[in-house]
């Protein structure tokens, strides 16, 4: 089966999405997510200009060599840009050969090794209060794991705390900007002391029974994570996500040192060469990368099958950043991926669902990617054409004291 022709669709239903389209001559066409929030054109630009022309005339179910050709034959390996266009080709490719066997993506990795998909909420609030509101809210709609934030006394503006809005959903949370980059404030000293009294009101407004998560969003130094990891031990969080920057192996292992509180990371990681030393000296225990920004499903499956030795399980980010395209597919590894533990889900906007129609669904805790050939993700470009590109990049970080640019 020959590969024809593939197309870059570039839109914006409420926030800009890459998704590749790939044509073969036997009619069967496959999708894949290529979004890089905030640098989504630079994507664009690295399928249409410089993977597209290589991709014509290849065998399509050749899968593997295919990835391989895109990663060894560049030369420039890894990065963002790289591995979420060599995602795109990647998944586009599985489903297309899912399709051809008349099958769901999931039968072809192995089956499903169980009957759905945990997912965590978000539930985010201006203050203490409102995310309790917000967290018992989710819990009322029948998430089983619920990740909060709140904002912070003193603090403007606070990742993960949405923007009030009369023409968005209650809890809704875009940080994209659609002019330059806005900067945020920032206090360590101040979040340190407040987000242990957020989940000592959480947990006692909520009980025993949900899984509680938190993303640090790589704010804190090592000590400073350690010492947050110690004060949310009393409330069992289900994990801290992305303490402290990755980029510096030997920090996670001065959190370990200190703290029983589970870790999470890995969304902005791209190949296994990022995650391999924290997983194998046992750093982490959640590693978190995503099929559209770590090559796909067939790099996916390495990552998850090294971390299988050494007891780390799965944990995809699954923001709005990501395509419904990514929300199918990764739905597909996650019902497979034996070492599973857990699938983010925030709901996407009723445009973006309007441009991808998909066969995954959600219900009580749980989600399932369907049983359709494929990844289950299709593309309506007729809608999707009503939603041209606008320009977007996420906030920036300032020190609250002196104007120091710090980790957004």
């Amino acid at each position: 089966m020959k590969i024809t022709g593939a197309n870059v669709v570039v839109c914006c239903p409420g926030r800009n999405f890459v998704t590749l389209e790939i044509e073969t001559d036997e009619g069967l066409v496959g999708l894949g997510d290529a979004t890089l929030n905030g640098r989504e054109l630079a994507v664009a630009s690295y399928l249409s200009d410089h993977v597209v022309p290589c991709l014509i005339g290849r065998d399509a179910h050749r899968i593997e060599d295919i990835w391989q050709y895109l990663y060894r034959g560049a030369y420039w390996r890894r990065g963002p840009v790289t591995m979420s266009a060599i995602a795109a080709v990647d998944t586009a490719l599985w489903d297309i050969k899912a399709k051809a066997a008349g099958l769901p993506l999931y039968q072809l990795l192995g089956g499903a090794s169980r009957t759905g998909v945990m997912v965590y909420a978000h539930a985010n609030g201006r203050d203490i209060d409102e995310t309790v509101d917000e967290v018992l809210r989710h819990q009322a709609l029948g998430y089983k794991a619920i990740r909060a934030q709140s904002g912070v006394p003193g603090l403007d503006k606070v990742y993960g705390v949405g923007k009030a809005s009369a023409d968005q959903p209650k809890g809704h949370y875009e940080p994209a900007d659609a002019s330059l980059p806005s900067e945020h404030d920032w206090s360590t000293e101040k979040y340190l002391r407040h987000a242990p009294r957020l989940f000592e009101a959480v947990r006692s407004a909520v009980g025993d029974e949900p899984h509680l998560l938190h993303d640090v969003h790589h704010r804190l130094t090592p000590i400073e994570a350690a010492r947050l990891g110690k004060d949310l031990e009393p409330y069992r969080l289900f994990w801290m996500e992305d303490p402290t920057p990755a980029e510096n192996t030997d920090a996670f292992r001065l959190i370990r040192q200190h703290t029983t509180t589970p870790v999470a990371v890995g969304e902005v990681f791209n190949t296994i060469w990022d995650c391999k030393p924290l997983i194998e000296q046992q750093l982490i225990d959640y590693i978190r990368t995503t099929v559209v920004h770590a090559g796909g499903i067939t790099h996916l499956r390495r990552i998850a099958d090294l971390a299988s030795l050494y007891q780390v399980r799965t944990g995809c980010h699954g923001a709005t950043d990501l395509s419904p395209v990514c929300m199918g597919a990764a739905l597909h590894f996650d019902l497979w991926v034996p070492n599973f533990g857990i699938q983010e889900h925030m709901p996407h906007s009723a445009e973006t669902d309007a441009v991808f129609p998909h066969a995954y669904t959600y219900a009580n805790g749980f989600m399932h990617p369907g049983e359709v050939p494929g990844h289950g993700v299709t593309i309506d470009k007729a809608v999707a054409a009503k939603y041209p590109y606008k320009r977007a990049y996420l906030p920036v970080n300032r020190q609250q004291h002196d104007g120091t640019l710090w980790n957004w």
